[in-house]
């Protein structure tokens, strides 16, 4: 018998959840898409989130889970390993199980009956492979969890839908209608704001995003226009780490596209080439890409550029439902990484910084011509 859910944002956020995926299913039907999920109902979606929760807050051997869970049957994975017996889903169950699926892209399959009572869910076994559109609760540490789907083109980092620390729940804005109504802007934070399925197949950007957050170094990564130089201006000369001719390697992969190479072949070679640029930005200063994705320098060294003004303030977002945008000095946001790199976009208003920091926030900087300042937009949400 399922046991009824104690944590209360379990029970807020279920029907949110159940609609978002229920509608996302609907829209890839609707494209003729194939091998899509199955939409969770709401008491599933709660009681995966409720034993997730608190499991999250039980240490096995001195160490606490860290537990990702897949709802899906087990006919519907790919070489799945499953259980002879299928076990409860229970705080008790995942905490046992939890050192056996720790490791990155490793899920625990869950799937449900219906009984005279209701919804009764249980664990089937584990998998690597969960269909387009599947829904996935991650546990990132004790009190945080992660709910996500599989993205439609199945390449690169999985969607977060929401993120609960605690009694906090935030919704992502996967529409960007927190931000505001600028054109412009828009476009430069396209990768970070639009729906996956008005997006190109590989959203390079936050592929490189999340690989700079994983290394934990923090850094730096500036974008700008391919065949300019004028950024130039805003970087101490020479550049020690200045790349000739730049490093092609993600964009020929990109152009050669997954037809030609064979997709795993061409996905795992893509995976490498955005771990390599983004070990770059470990390096202390800032990386140089261009927007055809060619490394151009590294560890280059940002300066205000002649006769320019220093950056004063700059608007402060986050991609959730119910965020309020705020103007401060970019000293209050975050380090040195944060104000360079806010004077660099006051400077090259074409240009957009990637930022990473040491404790695992991650900003965007973009240039807001309707607001005629900096626009600083924190995704950490879209990257745990």
């Amino acid at each position: 018998m399922t046991v009824p859910a104690t944590y209360r944002a379990a029970h807020a956020v279920a029907q949110t959840i159940e609609t978002h995926f229920a509608e996302h299913l609907a829209d890839a039907r609707a494209r003729g898409e194939r091998g899509l999920a199955q939409t969770p109902s709401a008491q599933a979606i709660e009681t995966m989130i409720d034993s997730a929760f608190w499991a999250s807050f039980r240490p096995e051997e001195g160490r606490f889970p860290k537990i990702s869970l897949a709802f899906l049957p087990p006919e519907e994975a790919r070489q799945p390993l499953i259980f002879e017996q299928r076990l409860p889903l229970t705080t008790a169950t995942l905490t046992k199980l939890a050192p056996a699926v720790e490791r990155p892209g490793i899920h625990l399959g869950v799937w449900s009956e219906r009984n005279g009572t209701g919804e009764e869910l249980f664990i089937w076994g584990a998998t690597r492979k969960v269909p387009s559109l599947g829904f996935v609760i991650e546990d990132i540490e004790p009190g945080l969890l992660v709910i996500k789907h599989r993205r439609a083109a199945g390449f690169g980092k999985f969607a977060n839908v929401a993120v609960l620390k605690g009694e906090q729940v935030k919704i992502i804005d996967e529409l960007g209608q927190s931000l505001p109504d600028c054109p412009d802007l828009l476009q430069s934070l396209r990768p970070f704001t639009g729906r996956e399925d008005l997006q190109p197949q590989i959203n390079v950007w936050v592929q490189l995003a999340a690989s700079m957050r994983a290394h934990g170094q923090g850094g730096t990564l500036l974008v700008v226009p391919e065949g300019t130089e004028h950024w130039r201006e805003s970087i101490v000369h020479p550049i020690l780490y200045s790349v000739v001719p730049p490093f092609a390697r993600l964009a020929d992969l990109i152009s050669e596209g997954s037809e030609r190479a064979g997709e795993n072949e061409w996905e795992a070679a893509i995976r490498n080439a955005v771990d390599v640029v983004a070990g770059l930005t470990a390096v202390d200063g800032a990386t140089v890409i261009n927007s055809a994705h060619e490394v151009l320098a590294f560890g280059a060294k940002i300066i205000r550029a002649a006769q320019r003004a220093p950056v004063e303030q700059m608007m402060i977002t986050e991609p959730i439902i119910g965020d309020r945008a705020e103007v401060a000095h970019p000293v209050q946001h975050g380090g040195t990484r944060h104000l360079s790199t806010a004077q660099f976009i006051q400077d090259q208003k074409d240009c957009v910084g990637l930022v990473a920091s040491r404790d695992g926030r991650f900003t965007v900087f973009a240039w807001s011509p309707c607001e005629q300042m900096v626009h600083a937009h924190r995704v950490d949400v879209l990257l745990l």
